[in-house]
């Protein structure tokens, strides 16, 4: 057997394997989801199904899980839940939300801003 073929049936089992490996490393979500796209879906859905309380109840909880996995909040988050807030009469809470969704992600500030001179007054 030749060093050639020697290095070429190396080549053809490791590199398949080196491929493997790399791809076997788990990477940790960068935000926690959790049921926040529902929660938004229940809200444009508008059928009654759930109220905005219930909204609000079923974020903060999944808020609080993601929190003990030392996970954040994704983008949006903290505004739906401002929104949710500002529909059930509780402005202040809502602009804490707004103000927190503005602070963590900056890109926010202008729509943020907008919506939150809706509630100010």
């Amino acid at each position: 057997m030749s060093i050639f073929s020697t290095t070429r049936t190396a080549l053809f089992v490791g590199l398949p394997l080196l491929a493997l490996s790399a791809c076997a490393t788990h990477q940790p979500p960068m935000y926690g989801w959790g049921n926040y796209q529902q929660e938004v879906y229940q809200y444009f859905k508008a059928d009654g199904s759930k109220s905005p309380e219930e909204q609000i109840q079923a974020m903060q909880e999944s808020a609080q899980k993601a929190s003990a996995r030392g996970e954040k909040m994704p983008p949006g988050y903290h505004a739906h839940l401002g929104l949710l807030y500002a529909s059930t009469g509780k402005e202040d809470l809502a602009i804490a939300q707004l103000e927190t969704e503005k602070t963590l992600f900056p890109e926010s500030a202008s729509y943020m801003d907008f919506l939150m001179r809706k509630y100010k007054k």
